[in-house]
């Protein structure tokens, strides 16, 4: 129960009343219908403001009766900026004797892991480089310009589409990579910014929907590989993940499919037409969304990907249905295992409210650098980093990195690194040793 007090003013006269609550009582208050949370130490209801939060109702959901600081620190570029949104839904604060963080969590490591941010921060590691993303857009441009200008000079032959398809392939895997930057508000100052760039990019060079990207791509930020939170993890009825779901479905004697064969079926995914593995590919999911949701449905009428405007110039409409699915093909592939190499191998689980650092440590891993590296994962490849500090330029990444190892190994926690090819290895070996384990129960338990 909350616990009121009054201050005093400068003039002498009292205050508004303070309640303090317990973390007991806070714990209480994760409902659908009744959420709060913590933030620096002060207590918020955001039951009714929840669904007009912008980064949706979902992901503010999944710290519900938790200490919220860092999720908040990490997802916002101007927290003081949200801090007016966030004051009228002010309730209290946490009593004297509690302590700032909830379920026993190591205070200590939280108030470390806050001063490396804001080592971070004075290393001015939270600013872009304009000249890194001018160019890394101009890169993509010029392969779609090349693509134009290869189709009107050496016509529709087998050998120039081979080309073109690998050209627009690179064009678009790249163009994915940089939407990201800018979803993750990591390039401008200003988050308007970055909202009408993310549009344009993931828009008219994706032909994908910001919205559906937000709506997911935070809530898997938010809770990496925890079911029911993460969407990335919520394949239920194609693949089963971790060590605790495969043998929770063997007991149940729930078989959707082969799942002791899911490291095999997986590379069938890539073939099939529909996007299995999620999110592997927008061409069924994002017109299905905006249908499902017409005032987004407006906002894609006219965002349809470049590449397609360059095959009116093919003659054949068979031609150009054969180079978008062989573009599509691929680049499916390329996202796919590049972001699947990060998490699928590491604890998929159910919640453990852990804090930020050990909950992202726990659910992530990085690959070697290497400049062909950066490039080709679009600097997912530093997927730890980007985790931890997801509005950081990833041209930064490098920099933060030394100052994250070092955090890890005071306080024993698993920074794990592995060559590139490992990874692609190891997202196979998780699949089946998770089928397995299902098989086992499903016979035997």
């Amino acid at each position: 129960m909350g616990k009121g007090g009054e201050q005093g003013g400068d003039s002498g006269e009292p205050a508004a009343q303070i309640r303090f609550y317990t973390w007991e009582e806070i714990q209480k208050h994760n409902l659908r219908t009744d959420k709060w949370l913590v933030i620096e130490r002060k207590v918020y209801n955001v039951t009714k403001w929840a669904n007009r939060h912008p980064g949706g109702q979902r992901v503010i959901s999944h710290c519900a009766g938790e200490d919220a600081t860092d999720a908040f620190q990490a997802f916002h570029i101007n927290p003081t900026l949200v801090q007016k949104f966030l004051k009228p839904l002010l309730i209290g604060e946490l009593a004297p004797g509690e302590p700032s963080q909830d379920r026993d969590k190591n205070s200590q490591l939280v108030e470390d892991f806050r001063t490396l941010r804001k080592t971070a921060e004075d290393m001015n590691l939270f600013r872009a480089s304009p000249l890194f993303f001018s160019l890394y857009l101009g890169h993509i441009i010029a392969m779609e310009v090349l693509a134009w200008l290869m189709v009107s000079y050496f016509g529709t032959g087998w050998i120039t589409t081979f080309i073109l398809a690998c050209i627009l392939t690179t064009s678009q895997a790249q163009a994915g990579w940089l939407q990201h930057d800018f979803g993750h508000l990591s390039v401008f100052k200003k988050s308007s910014w970055n909202h009408i760039v993310h549009k344009f990019v993931i828009g008219h060079l994706k032909g994908a929907s910001a919205n559906w990207w937000n709506h997911r791509h935070f809530q898997h930020h938010a809770k990496p590989n925890i079911f029911k939170k993460d969407p990335d993890v919520n394949m239920l009825h194609i693949f089963v993940l971790g060590d605790t779901q495969p043998v929770e479905y063997g007991k149940k004697k729930l078989k959707y499919l082969p799942y002791n064969h899911q490291h095999e079926y997986f590379f069938l995914t890539r073939i099939l037409p529909l996007p299995f593995l999620i999110p592997c590919s927008h061409t069924l999911l994002i017109p299905l969304w905006s249908w499902l949701d017409p005032p987004r449905a407006g906002k894609l009428i006219t965002t349809r990907p470049l590449f397609p405007k360059f095959l009116m110039k093919l003659e054949v409409q068979e031609k150009k249905a054969k180079l978008q699915n062989q573009i599509m093909f691929l680049e499916s592939h390329w996202f796919v295992w590049v972001t699947q190499m990060n998490h699928i191998p590491m604890e998929i689980d159910s919640e453990k409210h852990r804090d930020w650092l050990s909950s992202q440590m726990a659910a992530t891993c990085n690959i070697e650098q290497s400049f062909f590296n950066d490039w080709f994962t679009g600097h997912l490849n530093f997927q730890i980093e980007h985790h931890l500090f997801p509005t950081m330029p990833r041209h930064n990444f490098w920099k933060v990195k030394p100052l994250v190892k070092s955090l890890c190994a005071k306080y024993g926690v698993q920074y794990e690194e592995k060559p590139l090819g490992k990874a692609f290895i190891d997202i196979i070996g998780s699949l089946k040793k998770s089928g397995d384990l299902w098989l086992d129960a499903y016979l035997h338990k």
